[in-house]
């Protein structure tokens, strides 16, 4: 009986030593809030001011919005929060076939996976990260109680808009070799949040992005969370016909001149 009771007791002692809680992975929350300047091109100069602000109010849901960036060591998930519009009281159907939908991100593998719907049609748009060549500046500033250093690039303007169309799109260009424009981007990143994210197409820093500037619009992370209490789970998205960035700017090129046209049949 007592080498039964010795190696049992041995067997214990044994389990206990080597056992060893997993520690658990290191998440955070971010989030952000976007403000876009209005551009009104040659139409803003025969508007009066009044015309102005009731076009801003129509528009504020387009021009402010909130999104919500989850992420872990190598993942992320940036998401935009629904808003009801300041007008009618309904969400905004038709700006969402032109915007930005939930986006993961894998920096460790290099992969993008993003949901976007047109027209009630889902695609899984699966791409590799945009290349972005950041310049750190020595400049820094305080964002919260963050201390955040400057970077800088200069990108492709389709680049950072791939998933965002107008009519205008659709006219010829005049110049044979039209030159890329490019857009400049301006981030401030902190380094006492070791990950390589960033919200929208940002990313690739030594340190969260909490602040971006590019074109008319600003990103501003107004509360971090790391470590929550409630679990954190950062899945790709699944649903949606699978497309690279380029074929889904063919597919929703061709959509807009199939509906110009018939637009054009009706009249």
């Amino acid at each position: 009986m007592k080498p039964i009771l010795y190696k049992l007791s041995f067997l214990i002692f044994f389990i206990l030593v080597s056992f060893k809680p997993t520690a658990k992975e290191f998440t955070g929350q971010a989030v952000y809030f976007s403000k876009s300047k209005m551009e009104l091109g040659r139409w803003g100069a025969r508007m009066s001011e009044a015309q102005k602000k009731q076009i801003q109010a129509r528009l504020k849901n387009r021009l402010e919005k909130t999104y919500v960036l989850n992420f872990n060591k190598k993942e992320s998930y940036f998401k935009e929060e629904d808003k009801l519009d300041a007008i009618s009281g309904a969400t905004d159907s038709w700006g969402k076939n032109f915007t930005q939908g939930e986006q993961y991100k894998n920096v460790k593998e290099n992969t993008l996976v993003q949901s976007q719907e047109f027209y009630g049609k889902k695609f899984l748009v699966k791409d590799k990260l945009q290349v972005i060549k950041w310049k750190l500046g020595k400049e820094s500033k305080k964002i919260g109680k963050y201390l955040c250093f400057k970077a800088t690039a200069s990108i492709p303007t389709s680049e950072l808009t791939w998933y965002n169309f107008s009519w205008s799109d659709l006219r010829p260009s005049k110049n044979k070799e039209e030159t890329v424009k490019m857009t400049d981007v301006e981030a401030w990143y902190t380094p006492q949040i070791p990950v390589s994210h960033g919200p929208a197409e940002y990313w690739g820093l030594p340190g969260l992005i909490l602040e971006v500037g590019a074109g008319n619009t600003i990103m501003l992370c107004s509360k971090v969370v790391l470590n929550p209490k409630e679990e954190i789970i950062i899945e790709a998205p699944e649903k949606g016909k699978e497309i690279t960035k380029s074929e889904y700017q063919k597919t929703i090129k061709g959509k807009m001149i199939e509906m110009r046209n018939n637009r054009g049949r009706r009249r």
